[in-house]
């Protein structure tokens, strides 16, 4: 094979095997496992060359070689074939995503399955409220002048404000404003919110208007303006199956994990559902969590990707299993929300 293409098998085989055994590959265990149709002292030049070029590394002298993020980063954009599910894992994710009772439900069993799947932490974004459409909004009087509200998404997502009025309000007047919300605001994106209320105050009842400004004010300062995301995390203990992995302390990443904007910010900028994204090592830009490697993608209906969910582990990570295993979750809990 030409040279370049054998020096790149090369590489393959330090990072699959290390990957594997964690231990630094040397050029005579490299002639032993794979077949390269060269001698060791081949493979020891070009190993030689991938070292120059900052693809692999030496720990300790007389040690073998490791890969480097650079090297990762090579390997996942030109080497790395992406492991299919088999038709026995793909049956057990949808049997178990099938049994969710709601999104609560769905996101909790997503984001075990992830972290048992890919040995690694999993981190599952809820749907974005920025993203959902309101399906039902209910009021649900608690004293005479205190209200329940509950907003109803069509990604599942169910939000509950408690409302204080100003004045008491009788059943008809509940009633009536129940009915006038959910005639502007059902099958609109909550983006989109602010605009619906204004006409809608502009045409109500006078008599309703005052609460309805209440009511609204609420809605608009805790759904739309300052949306809470929220996210699932599961599999933390599995980071500490080789704190080699973590030179000097795993307790940064640790850290970084309990900060959830650090998390929305590495798996919730999503823009399709079919964009993968991949931060290797010093790709990450959470200083902290540069010992680690980061796999992410959107999920949602058709082509709108509604939030994130992604694995985060060692450099050292299984690539072409983590990527299938992400990809495959992400398509089934999008294929949940469509047929919620």
């Amino acid at each position: 094979m030409p040279y370049e293409d054998r020096r790149l098998e090369v590489l393959r085989a330090i990072v699959e095997d290390y990957v594997s055994t964690n231990e630094p590959v040397g050029s005579k265990s490299l002639a032993d496992r794979h077949q390269l149709g060269v001698s060791p002292a081949t493979i020891r030049n070009d190993m030689a060359v991938l070292e120059e070029e900052g693809y692999i590394a030496q720990p300790h002298t007389s040690a073998g070689r490791i890969p480097t993020d650079k090297g990762y980063r090579l390997f996942v954009d030109r080497l790395a074939t992406i492991k299919p599910m088999s038709a026995a894992e793909r049956r057990a994710i949808q049997t178990f995503l099938d049994g969710a009772l709601d999104l609560d439900d769905v996101v909790g069993r997503t984001v075990r399955l992830l972290a048992q799947l890919t040995r690694q932490v999993a981190v599952v974004q809820y749907p974005s409220l920025s993203r959902s459409a309101v399906r039902h909004l209910e009021l649900v009087s608690l004293t005479a002048s205190r209200l329940l509200v509950v907003l109803i998404t069509d990604t599942g997502r169910v939000e509950q404000r408690a409302v204080e009025f100003p004045a008491a309000l009788s059943i008809e007047s509940v009633s009536s404003l129940r009915e006038a919300i959910n005639s502007a605001l059902v099958g609109h994106y909550l983006v989109d919110a602010p605009v619906e209320i204004e006409g809608l105050l502009a045409r109500v009842d006078p008599q309703l208007r005052p609460a309805l400004t209440t009511l609204s004010a609420v809605l608009l300062e805790t759904l739309v303006e300052r949306p809470e995301e929220r996210l699932a995390l599961a599999g933390t203990a599995n980071l500490t199956r080789s704190t080699m992995d973590f030179p000097g302390s795993i307790r940064p990443v640790l850290e970084a994990l309990e900060e959830h904007m650090v998390l929305l910010k590495l798996i919730g900028e999503v823009e399709s559902p079919s964009t993968l994204r991949i931060r290797i090592g010093d790709e990450n830009p959470v200083e902290d969590l540069r010992t680690t490697s980061v796999v992410s993608v959107g999920y949602g209906r058709g082509s709108t990707a509604l939030a994130g969910l992604g694995v985060l582990g060692p450099t050292r990570m299984d690539y072409p299993g983590t990527i299938g295993a992400v990809r495959a979750v992400a398509r089934y809990v999008g294929e949940y929300l469509a047929g919620a």
